[in-house]
């Protein structure tokens, strides 16, 4: 069966939600899949999503640093300078001797999901990943850049080549840095929150610039771009699969909160999708219209603050969340049924798009 799908969850505007979104997908997906394994890679080297897998607050915090701390980390800094050490050509380390399986350590979570843990080391480490893919190739066929980018895309490849079938989802940093580019480069969709205002519209579109280049290409460092080497090279771009709408009602209120992008970022997206409908992912009706692109191709999250929070921080799945207060760092939160339930249908919502 091997691999059904990988989605990384990215856009380079911060605080839109990633990792929480991250979170509760995967904990979700597994819950109502447990025939499939689910696999997480945490390549954010704040890895709020691992900390939240791991049992959320000062425990997940706490597992992190722990598996981060090892001789040979079980993280993506572990797997990822194993790889760069050994050099290409070498054979691929056992991917279990660095993946976790989350329910060891959060007993609330499914037993089939999976976690290669973030590292904040990463950053610290991206010189080094840079100076691998930046390398003089010995021969022709080496391309030193696209085997560099390609360490997650082949973790994946390796791990999922059992019997099971595999759902994977990468959580990113907004940086454009090469760890980010190793992230989108491992998958082949994006799940991409949006905010509802209308600085989305810059970030969305200077994602898709990042991704695939401008038009006309900058005459001074337009060749040395990841869009440029990515094309020459031959490397995988993911399809923009889904828009987020997310933190809808903190900016729009309730009575706007099912738009799930503003109209400037919709504006924006869909005339990049009108002169370039291969940057998504392959719409199975005629797209004729803005109507149609943001029905098609957006969703809203609506309200996903406090349940969804508390809940992170608890390292729990919603569906266990009852109506009550929860302490959050000595602090008792209240968390109501209704928006529970709002939570949870928001996330099968887009677990239903995948």
């Amino acid at each position: 069966m091997a691999l059904k799908n990988s989605y990384a969850l990215w856009n380079n505007k911060g605080g839109v939600g990633k990792s929480t979104i991250t979170f509760h997908l995967s904990m979700r997906y597994a819950e109502r899949y447990p025939e499939k394994k689910v696999l997480v890679i945490d390549l954010c080297p704040q890895s709020n999503s691992s900390m939240m897998l791991l049992g959320g607050g000062i425990k997940g915090d706490d597992k992190v640093l722990e598996f981060c701390s090892l001789s040979r980390p079980k993280s993506v800094v572990g797997y990822a300078s194993t790889i760069i050490t050994n050099g290409r050509g070498a054979a691929l380390p056992d991917p279990y001797d660095y993946v976790l399986q989350v329910n060891e350590y959060n007993s609330y979570a499914p037993e089939n999901l999976f976690l290669l843990c973030g590292d904040g080391n990463m950053e610290p480490m991206a010189p080094a990943i840079n100076e691998a893919a930046n390398a003089r190739p010995l021969t022709p066929s080496a391309q030193p850049w696209k085997w560099t980018l390609e360490i997650f895309r082949k973790f994946i490849e390796d791990i999922t080549n059992d019997e099971s079938e595999w759902m994977v989802f990468v959580d990113t940093n907004p940086s454009f840095s090469i760890y980010t580019q190793m992230a989108v480069t491992a998958v082949d969709k994006l799940l991409t929150p949006i905010n509802a205002d209308d600085s989305s519209k810059t970030a969305a579109s200077a994602m898709v610039a990042l991704l695939h280049g401008t038009n006309p290409p900058h005459p001074i460092y337009g060749s040395w771009t990841f869009a440029e080497m990515a094309k020459q090279q031959h490397v995988c771009i993911p399809k923009i699969h889904l828009l987020i709408g997310n933190r809808l009602t903190q900016f729009e209120g309730p009575a706007k909160a099912f738009a799930a992008l503003s109209n400037a970022t919709a504006t924006s997206l869909y005339n990049i999708y009108c002169e370039n409908p291969e940057y998504f992912d392959k719409a199975s009706k005629e797209i004729k219209s803005i109507e149609d692109f943001r029905e098609y191709y957006s969703l809203p999250l609506r309200d996903f603050n406090t349940a969804g929070v508390v809940c992170g921080h608890l390292g729990r799945l919603l569906s266990s969340m009852k109506q009550g207060y929860y302490e959050v760092y000595s602090e008792n939160v209240k968390v109501n049924a209704e928006k529970i339930a709002e939570c949870l249908n928001a996330i099968d919502e887009i677990i239903d798009r995948l």
